[in-house]
């Protein structure tokens, strides 16, 4: 597979969708915190659903990584479509949990706290850049530019990386809060 010619008709129309999704994911979570949609169903159980989906999402990553290291490239396509979708199973989950349940608020002091808002501002600002970046470094892939895959794949793999770890870890932080 890695002998195919590129394909840019397909990455032109992959690209163009990878641009909607983005869109579409920041204008849900902007509004996300304004609109709440009652509902008759309790969600209060997905923050621990998010966390173990985001640390999967990081185990996928790391094997994906160590795959593609050890030249194993069926291995780390695997373990990144995986990581993919278990991103996206958890930024659905995240969506409809912040439409439907009310804010929690962060409720330690001391030092503790300046190192929850570090981690927590650091992981939103990352999570809101990052997406499209995945996208695109996947689209690189399937199109078969796997040197500009590559490039791409250089920086964003350890911005996602982060961003899947730092999730889990905040919400260990937060979970006495709820």
């Amino acid at each position: 597979m890695q002998n195919k010619a590129a394909n840019k008709s397909l990455e032109k129309k992959l690209n163009a969708g990878a641009i909607v999704v983005s869109i579409v994911v920041f204008v849900l979570v902007l509004m996300m915190r304004r609109v709440k949609l009652n509902v008759d169903i309790d969600f209060g159980y997905l923050p621990a659903f998010h966390a173990t989906l985001n640390g999967l999402a990081s185990i996928c990553l790391l094997i994906a990584f160590w795959s593609i290291k050890n030249k194993n490239i069926q291995r780390h396509r695997r373990f990144m479509v995986t990581a993919l979708i278990l991103s996206v199973l958890f930024l659905m989950s995240y969506v409809v949990y912040h439409f439907t349940m009310p804010e929690t608020l962060y409720c330690k002091e001391g030092t503790v706290r300046y190192i929850y808002f570090f981690l927590l501002i650091s992981h939103i600002i990352l999570a809101a850049v990052i997406l499209p970046f995945i996208l695109f470094t996947f689209i690189r892939a399937v199109t078969f530019q796997f040197e500009r895959h590559k490039k791409m794949a250089r920086w964003v793999f350890p911005l996602w990386f982060y961003v899947t770890i730092t999730g889990p870890v905040l919400y260990l932080m937060l979970r006495d809060c709820y």
